[in-house]
């Protein structure tokens, strides 16, 4: 006699009713009318302190204006980019540390990526550039890469960590050392459920080298102060910041953009599908089944 499996669900909370739905939507509404309501009334203050004259946004019309700001879009990009590349490299390299079988060396990778985890980015900075007397976009960048390599090295092992136990113990029958197990076996699966959260990070990277500026690195948010120190009219930093704001904001949301859009693909792979998830078909072998 065939046993007919029932679709198997994993369900993490309860569907909401009528009246939770209701309320959830009376929510959504009261929330999108407060932020209307600060919206217009920001706006309303832009207006009020003639934020808007022709003479306070003529001036970025000026091909010198423009070139200082793209010279700080083009030097931030520029750190942002050995950033990223060496806390990609140096978070590979905490984290095989902080795996190795040898607990000296275990010890000493736990030691730095607690240190530069716990030590705020900008007293990194300041002191690389200050005590060490190194010049800015190096001091930026390492400054940058020892936090978030350190961050990304936790990332890094807790992905591979997460691989189930199983893939190890095959790979290991199979005669391949350790090296090789994490090298091409563990690593790849890992990085697939990895990716978003270390695209999430290096958004949190892109944002911290506005840090540059404290240290007269000609970024953008420098390049912004140097046209705002020289106009001659009220509240100059305003338009600026109006100006600078929006690249920033939209930057890091096209980084956020490709790590939810990686994550999308990582769900809709159906490598990374659970097992036992949907109805059971005739022949497969279920968890648990006799």
């Amino acid at each position: 006699m065939t046993a007919h499996s029932a679709p198997t669900a994993t369900v993490l909370y309860d569907i909401p009713g009528p009246h939770t739905r209701k309320r959830h939507r009376l929510y959504g509404i009261l929330a999108t009318f407060l932020i209307l309501a600060l919206i217009g009334w920001i706006v309303y203050l832009l207006f009020d302190t003639d934020q808007f004259t022709a003479a306070k946004w003529t001036p970025f019309e000026y091909k010198g204006i423009q070139e200082l700001l793209l010279r700080g879009l083009g030097n931030t990009l520029k750190a942002f980019a050995y950033a990223a590349v060496l806390s990609l490299v140096l978070g590979a390299f905490l984290a095989v540390g902080r795996l190795s079988d040898h607990r000296p060396v275990r010890w000493v990778a736990t030691v730095l990526v607690e240190f530069f985890r716990a030590m705020p980015v900008l007293v990194m900075i300041f002191f690389i550039f200050v005590a060490l007397k190194v010049q800015p976009l190096p001091a930026l960048v390492a400054g940058l890469t020892l936090y978030n390599g350190s961050v990304l090295a936790e990332v890094f092992r807790t992905g591979i960590n997460s691989v189930e136990r199983g893939q190890h113990e095959a790979a290991y029958a199979l005669g391949l050392r350790k090296t090789q197990v994490t090298t091409f076996v563990l690593a790849p699966q890992a990085i697939r459920a990895m990716l978003p959260t270390i695209i999430s990070q290096l958004v949190v990277a892109l944002k911290d080298t506005s840090l540059g500026y404290l240290i007269t690195y000609e970024e953008f948010l420098h390049a912004g102060k140097l046209i705002a120190s020289n106009l001659d009219y009220d509240l100059p930093f305003i338009p600026v910041v109006m100006v600078i704001s929006p690249i920033y904001i939209g930057m890091c949301m096209l980084l956020s953009w490709f790590a939810t859009w990686v994550a999308r693909r990582q769900r809709r792979n159906p490598k990374t599908e659970a097992v036992g998830v949907g109805p059971a078909q005739p022949g497969t072998l279920m968890r648990g089944g006799r």
